[in-house]
């Protein structure tokens, strides 16, 4: 037993040592032997010192770019081992990488052990093995079977913006199961759907289902994405969007630590039988996790429904898309597990009628997924030909126009597009629009009689912006696009993003009709005219200046009409050299 606790205090000293000096070593404080190994023993008290306690949760925050270690002791070889890491509101990367430590001697062995100098000296110089690695915003974990003992190191990093996470790690993962336990099929499913309501079913957690443990489900209601953790919604729901107040530079501290030195801590509201307080099953001693009290948003509801998996959302809005999302809660750790989230659209107030088409006036229509809109044209004067222009803003729509009853046009369309008819006397043209399969649709729809300027800027078949990669410098790109015989104003526009901004993002993003118009001042960078008779030489660059270092831009082209109307280029994703 006396060796065991001597390999213990070893390692915690080695810990202290890293963590507290950064330098030469230095000379420790007499202190109370006797409370020191009770300290040791009181795995809690380690957590304002980056030592993750045995089989707790705790809440950790982190400022953007700047990385935090957190430490774990294995003390005997061949023991399980389980990490887990919950970003809550951005994206994390982080790994886990053993720290090779000198053996420790004892009564079986001849060695003297090594001074406490040399040994922080090896910890600091070898930067460990690397068990796992992760970058991104999904609940993670590291589980192996059987590990060395040694010192685990964890890292993280925000990159985007200064973000809260979690961190749970045990050695005994079989016994705690802290988290509930998902059923087979994990998924949130829509039942029934009305104007106001949706009815929301997902199966059992086996966790209170077959174990008998305490799990009651919470429901998440938001208007902009699905979440991946409680966590995340906490965070999204609390003051400026922060899980809790970010602590002072130098400083690394939760709610627990003030509860531990007596001061209250306020309780959360997640349910009347909610336990705040509780211990991690195998009696590992209390769990340092922190209360917070979210303040309520009005775009996101949390609603915890006891035990029945079955439930219906009440007061929606007509015609609206939500995101709905089920937590099982362990009662008993306060600890969650999400279920695979769904979304839905509720159904209209009433049935819209045919909207009227006014000769020469441009009209949006929204289209919801694989839904259809019908316009109807009447010409007040006799007519020679019909111009249908259309300009859908987001993906491919369908377009068809029948005459007096007899269909004269189907076709596809995308981007700006251009239909002439041959026209009738009296006649009357109803329009159907069909959106896309892939999502909602967004358009522009002008019917002329009259051979006027068009309203929409005419585009060449090629709207990529180019960037060039041999003129990029640390503060400014060069980019070039395409343009056409017509005379039209182009302006440029740029938007700094975060270093994760991907394509995906990029394509969500990309409605052609939102215009310069819906943009802030300081992302425009000039306005200019250009055309070309020749269609060869129609393309101009442009060197975009005052950029920062290894910084990401997000380039936007406007093509503007003499209507006033806008049609934004496909936007360009580019980056600023980092050293120079």
């Amino acid at each position: 037993m006396q060796c065991n606790i001597s390999a213990r205090m070893r390692l915690v000293l080695v810990l202290v040592l890293v963590v507290v000096s950064g330098g030469a070593a230095q000379k420790l404080p007499t202190r109370d032997e006797g409370l020191f190994q009770m300290q040791v023993r009181d795995k809690a008290l380690f957590h304002d010192s980056s030592v993750i306690p045995d089989g707790a949760e705790i809440n950790g925050y982190l400022f953007r770019d700047t990385p935090k270690r957190y430490y774990f002791v294995v003390e005997e070889d061949n023991t399980p081992l389980s990490v887990t890491v919950t970003p809550c509101d951005a994206p994390l990367e982080w790994r886990l990488t053993l720290q090779e430590l000198p053996e420790d001697s004892s009564g079986e062995s001849s060695g003297e052990p090594e001074p406490l100098d040399q040994q922080k000296l090896q910890v600091t110089v070898d930067e460990g093995t690397e068990l796992f690695s992760y970058k991104g915003n999904d609940v993670e974990s590291y589980v192996a079977s059987s590990s060395p003992s040694g010192l685990y190191q964890l890292e993280l990093l925000s990159t985007e913006k200064d973000s809260n996470f979690q961190v749970y790690a045990t050695t005994t993962p079989e016994s705690d199961q802290p988290y509930p336990e998902l059923p087979y099929d994990p998924r949130v499913d829509v039942t029934a759907l009305g104007r106001t309501t949706v009815t929301l079913a997902w199966k059992p957690t086996p966790t209170g289902a077959q174990l008998r443990q305490p799990v009651q489900y919470c429901v998440v209601i938001g208007q902009e994405h699905n979440f991946k953790s409680l966590c995340a919604v906490e965070a999204k729901m609390g003051p400026d969007d922060a899980f809790m107040p970010a602590p002072k530079p130098g400083l690394d501290f939760s709610p627990f630590d003030f509860a531990h030195f007596g001061f209250p801590s306020e309780r959360n509201d997640f349910g009347k039988d909610r336990h705040l307080a509780g211990r991690v099953p195998g009696n590992k001693g209390p769990r340092p996790r922190a209360a917070y009290t979210p303040r309520q948003r009005a775009d996101i509801q949390k609603l915890c429904v006891g035990n029945k998996n079955i439930f219906t959302v009440s007061e929606l809005k007509p015609d609206t898309q939500y995101y709905f999302d089920v937590f099982a809660v362990s009662t008993a750790t306060n600890m969650s597990t999400a279920y695979v989230g769904t979304f839905a659209r509720t159904k209209e107030e009433a049935k819209q009628k045919t909207l009227e088409l006014k000769d020469g006036k441009v009209v949006d229509v929204f289209i919801k997924r694989k839904g259809s809109k019908f316009l109807r044209f009447a010409p007040v004067s006799s007519h020679q030909k019909v111009t249908f222009y259309l300009h859908s803003c987001l993906d491919t729509v369908q377009i068809q126009v029948r005459r007096d009853g007899k269909l004269v046009l189907s076709q596809n369309a995308e981007g700006v597009r251009q239909f002439q008819l041959r026209g009738k006397a009296k006649a009357k043209y109803l329009v159907r629009l069909r959106g896309s399969r892939k999502g909602a649709s967004m358009l522009k729809i002008l019917a002329s009689t009259r051979p006027n300027k068009q309203p929409f800027p005419s585009l060449p078949e090629d709207t990529r912006i180019k960037a060039f990669d041999k003129l990029r410098t640390c503060d400014s790109v060069t980019v070039a696009w395409l343009g056409t015989q017509d005379r039209n104003k182009f302006c440029v526009y740029r938007r700094e993003v975060a270093e994760g901004y991907g394509e995906e993002q990029r394509r969500r993003e990309q409605n052609q009709c939102a215009g310069p118009e819906a943009r802030k001042k300081s992302d425009k960078v000039l306005c200019k005219y250009f055309h070309s008779p020749n269609l060869q030489k129609a393309v101009t660059t442009e060197t975009i200046r005052g950029l920062q270092p290894g910084k990401a831009y997000l380039l936007d082209v406007y093509a503007v009409g003499h209507g006033g109307h806008s049609v934004k280029y496909q936007s360009k994703l580019v980056k600023t050299r980092k050293f120079c």
